[in-house]
């Protein structure tokens, strides 16, 4: 019987018993008939000629410290979309989702890394950064719009936080698009975790998500790739260990680039430079380059990376492992294993229970400097 999940071209004439519900500033309960009540809100005084009805609450006030829950809704159902912009330093904004009960979060990531926006610096410390991304999953639209459309079914609850790590209040715009109906037996939660290393050590591999238990599929990567070597640095292989491998994983990758689904560089032939590029299923929007001379192959320049893995989900039956290494090229025509700063987020479908995630690294060592 269909159930309201997974619609797409193909099927959003067929009806069903889905009903759709949505939660903002503006009704925070996402129940029926309950929107545009409110008689008091950060808008007020703007709409104090109008009353009820006139975008008095559109958006939330967090406070430093705060864990502010942004949604909390009773199973079972699916969040389908979800829009925001936060007016703060987005590695110090933590998303949190909690999926039917469990006290572990089964995402937990800065807001703009869950976004594909690592670098943006947020309004405490300087203009954001930027980068239009259009891909499937995950669209950043001007002038800071996140929007995510991954599929994030739930059989008893849905709980979704923001955490203001900064020292002032901050504000939140969002929208959170879902529809309540059955789930199948066979349907996984949604996970996403962040990582971050800064410097990767000499000689060591970056772990891009380890300790998944459970059946699941991999769909996703986002990395923040920060170069501290000059030249090139994307000769690293991504490598998936999975049900039971130890030394040796299953796929193994033939480098960074090739991986994101690009090739030779990621570069521009004709202008000698890095070239953006966002596609549906693979993209590298952001670019920040370094001291600005021209020069591809110079020091400190950063790159946004997605790799999704839609039409190809790496399925795993019992755990998985994925890393990647940091590398480049040094005299004789020999690999240089290198010290960047890498951060990570990871993409993935299981069932529960959670594996508790490595603890989120403190507000200092999340900046980006």
């Amino acid at each position: 019987m269909f159930n309201g999940l997974g619609m797409h071209l193909g099927n959003l004439a067929r009806f069903s018993d889905a009903e759709t519900r949505s939660i903002s500033a503006e009704n925070i309960t996402g129940e029926k008939g309950k929107g545009g009540m409110a008689t008091e809100g950060v808008s007020a005084h703007c709409a104090r000629d109008l009353g009820p009805g006139w975008k008095i609450s559109p958006y939330l006030w967090i406070k430093p410290g705060q864990e502010l829950t942004i949604a909390d809704i009773e199973g079972p159902g699916a969040v389908q979309q979800i829009w925001m912009t936060v007016s703060a330093v987005w590695r110090w904004s933590i998303l949190r989702i909690y999926w039917d009960d469990q006290e572990t979060p089964s995402v937990e990531c800065p807001v703009g890394d869950f976004f594909a926006s690592g670098w943006g610096n947020g309004f405490n410390i300087g203009t954001p950064r930027f980068a239009q991304v259009s891909s499937l999953p995950v669209c950043v639209n001007p002038g800071s719009a996140f929007n995510c459309y991954w599929e994030m079914p739930f059989r008893k609850r849905c709980r979704i936080t923001m955490t203001n790590l900064d020292v002032k209040d901050i504000a939140i715009f969002y929208q959170i698009n879902y529809t309540l109906t059955q789930v199948p037996d066979d349907v996984g939660y949604f996970h996403a975790q962040f990582r971050r290393v800064n410097p990767v050590p000499y000689k060591e591999v970056y772990t891009i998500v380890d300790g998944i238990q459970g059946r699941g599929q991999y769909v996703g990567t986002y990395m923040a790739w920060g170069v501290n070597n000059n030249g090139w640095w994307g000769e690293g292989e991504i490598k998936f260990y999975m049900d039971g491998d130890k030394e040796y994983p299953t796929i193994c990758g033939t480098g960074t680039e090739d991986y994101f689904c690009g090739s030779y560089n990621f570069e521009n032939k004709a202008e000698k430079r890095y070239q953006e590029f966002t596609t549906p299923y693979a993209g590298m929007p952001q670019v920040l380059r370094g001291n600005g001379t021209g020069n591809m192959y110079e020091v400190q320049q950063r790159f946004g990376l997605y790799r999704w893995h839609i039409v190809d989900p790496v399925r795993f039956k019992n755990d998985l492992r994925i890393t990647i290494q940091a590398l480049g090229w040094r005299s004789g025509e020999r690999f240089l294993p290198l010290q960047d700063d890498l951060a990570s987020v990871a993409y993935w479908y299981q069932t529960l229970p959670t594996n508790p995630f490595p603890k989120l690294p403190d507000k200092d060592y999340l900046e980006v400097i």
